[in-house]
This record gives C-alpha cells, sequence and structure tokens, in this order.
C-alpha cells in the first residue's frame, strides 16, 4: 500500500513541477509586458490617486506562494483525468469538443468563482480573504496575492471539474491559460478595454469590472461575465456609466491620432 501511494506521488510530482513553473514564469512575463505598456499611458489609470505599485513586492512574495496552491489544483485536475480517476470520460478531441467544453468550462467556472468569492466574503471566511483585499488599486502583481485557503476556494475548479464534467484535460490547461491572462489584465489597475460589450446588455466585463470590487469592497464578484452580479444585483451602481467614460476616452484617442488630410 505504502509503495503503491509513494508510486502515484512520484507521478504526480512531475506535473506539478511543470505546472507550478509555468504558472510563475506566466506570472512574472505577463506582468512586466503589461507593465511596459501601461507606464505608456499613464492617463488610462482607473484610480488616479492610488498607487498599489508600493506593495508590490509584497504581492510578489506572496504570489510566489500562493501559486503552489493554484499550480496544485490544475496538475490534481490534470493528473486526475489522465489517470481516469473521474465520475465521467472525457471527451474525445476534436474541434468541435475543444470548443464545446472551453465554453463550458469557462461558464462553470464564473459560476464557481462568483458563490466561492461571495462566501469568502461572509464574516466566517473573510479574515482568509482579506489578504487579497490589501491591495485596494489592484495591480499585475497582486492577481494571485492569496491566502493559501482563499486560493484553494477560487482555484479548485481545477481540481474538482474533470471529476464531473468531461472535459479532456488539455481544455482544462487551455481554460486555465485563459484564466491567468483574464486574472492578470484583470487586476492591472489600467483601463484599455471599455467598450459597448463590456456593459450592459453584454455580460462581458472590461478592466473597471474588477477594479471596482477592490476599491469598492461590495461590488462585482464573478470573473469572466457580469451575469451573475447583474442578477444577483451586486453589479456596482457606477459600472456601465465608468465603462462610457473609458469608451470616450478611446475615442479621443483615436481622434487625437488621426492628421488632418488622412
Amino acid at each position: 500500500m505504502l509503495n503503491q501511494i509513494l508510486e502515484v506521488v512520484l507521478e504526480f510530482l512531475p506535473i506539478y513541477a511543470i505546472c507550478y513553473g509555468v504558472n510563475v514564469f506566466l506570472y512574472f512575463a505577463t506582468g512586466w509586458v503589461l507593465v511596459q505598456i501601461q507606464n505608456r499611458h499613464p492617463d488610462r489609470r482607473i484610480q488616479p490617486k492610488r498607487r498599489g505599485e508600493k506593495r508590490m513586492w509584497k504581492e510578489i512574495r506572496q504570489s510566489v506562494y500562493s501559486l503552489t496552491v493554484t499550480a496544485g489544483c490544475l496538475a490534481g485536475g490534470v493528473f486526475l483525468s489522465l489517470k481516469g480517476w473521474t465520475l465521467v470520460d472525457p471527451l474525445e478531441l476534436s474541434w468541435w469538443s475543444v470548443i464545446l467544453m472551453f465554453v463550458v468550462s469557462v461558464f462553470a467556472f464564473d459560476t464557481w468563482f462568483y458563490w466561492g468569492h461571495r462566501l469568502m466574503h461572509t464574516k466566517w471566511l473573510y479574515r482568509f480573504h482579506a489578504e487579497h483585499h490589501k491591495s485596494v488599486a489592484p495591480t499585475v502583481w497582486s492577481t494571485y496575492s492569496d491566502d493559501l485557503l482563499d486560493a484553494f476556494v477560487m482555484q479548485s475548479y481545477y481540481l474538482f471539474a474533470v471529476i464531473f464534467l468531461p472535459i479532456p484535460a488539455v481544455v482544462l490547461v487551455a481554460h486555465r491559460l485563459w484564466d491567468h491572462f483574464n486574472g492578470t489584465i484583470g487586476h492591472s489597475g489600467f483601463e484599455f478595454y471599455a467598450s459597448p460589450l463590456s456593459r450592459i446588455p453584454s455580460p462581458m466585463v472590461c478592466v473597471t469590472f474588477h477594479d471596482q470590487h477592490h476599491s469598492k469592497f461590495r461590488y462585482n464578484y464573478a470573473n469572466f461575465f457580469s451575469f451573475w452580479d447583474r442578477v444577483c444585483g451586486t453589479i456596482a451602481p457606477n459600472y456601465d456609466a465608468e465603462v462610457k467614460r473609458f469608451e470616450a476616452m478611446g475615442t479621443e484617442s483615436k481622434d487625437q491620432a488621426v492628421q488632418p488630410g488622412e
């Protein structure tokens, strides 16, 4: 029995090491690229009177720490899928199954994230979420600045989803990559993506959505979409108006870039 457990652990560890290494690399690489872009457009800062960058090194240390949990959840889900230790078999890979299960996974994760996030804001569990909310003006380095339990509640979707949904391991990894870029951009504190597609009646969101969660605390709990917040009445009252404001800024910038005679 002990030998079997040891064999499973030794089989799991390389997958975990790869997941952790890639997550940490993408954390720093994505953050660095976004910072270079943001430095050229200081006018796009969502909270101009706050400088979340003051917490950068604290957030980096905490993020490298909490990514051990995030990587563990993803590695665990991939491992369970590869071993066939699930209640349902993953769909065979094809162009339609990849697209279908990616869409299903994204919508399922958004529901998981919304209600898990609401749970972490209750008086019983908030102390485990408080670390993340020290970043009142989030930056690219804030994305994974979580307590370990907080990280598990939010990211354990990747561990459990393959047990109940026929998600191929490759689709789970693709979803996690999408979530990484979405989360890092969403915490960046700079708005470049405001458009009619990120406000009502569209369910899509832009950076302002999650930035308001950090600055206003009790609104905008979801991840990819505004659906659950609108249905449950937790959307920030001025979210759509703020999106329109940044839309106008983007239009003015484009107009200024057009030279006479063009």
